[in-house]
């Protein structure tokens, strides 16, 4: 585990009732205690059930998600609060649209460094490329991170969407 005092990622993953307003409580929930929120998905879930998960991609010392994570829990109507990062193996993967604009030599390198990461081309022109990634966000960033001195124009995120491994349920 984490010194107390050491930052670190964590993937906090929210059962919720699937009703208005829940979203807003959640997010006025961090942004009153100052918390920041780097990706932030929502999608029903348990359709019969009537019932949403929020994937929350934040950062702090171990203290404030356990913070966080309390303060979740007590937020009304709340079913669970799981930090999939710490609790056990689990998947995260995000999804970019990555708008390249180049020319000559830098469109080889475009592709041949998309093929590497299986980045799929969904849109080209004779100047620009769109290409569709999925997988964890590190590999997306470093995709980018290689793609800028090629012409990196915008991205568009998802956000991520994570769930854990094996048997184990939030």
């Amino acid at each position: 585990m984490a010194e107390r005092g050491a930052m670190r990622s964590a993937t906090i993953s929210v059962l919720v009732e699937n009703e208005s307003g829940v979203l807003a409580r959640v997010v006025g929930l961090f942004s009153g205690r100052g918390y920041n929120i780097d990706s932030l998905t929502v999608a029903a879930v348990e359709d019969g059930r009537g019932r949403s998960r929020i994937n929350i991609v934040t950062s702090g010392t171990d203290m404030v998600i356990e913070q966080i994570k309390a303060q979740l829990d007590r937020l009304v109507p709340v079913y669970r609060v799981a930090d999939l990062s710490q609790d056990g193996p689990h998947l995260a993967r995000e999804m970019a649209l990555i708008k390249i604009i180049c020319a000559g030599e830098h469109r080889a390198e475009a592709l041949r460094l998309a093929d590497a990461f299986r980045a799929r081309v969904v849109d080209a022109t004779t100047e620009s490329f769109v290409f569709e990634m999925t997988g964890n966000p590190d590999k997306l960033d470093a995709f980018m991170e290689l793609m800028r001195p090629l012409g990196l124009a915008e991205v568009s995120r998802t956000g991520v969407a994570a769930i854990a491994r094996g048997v184990r349920v939030i």
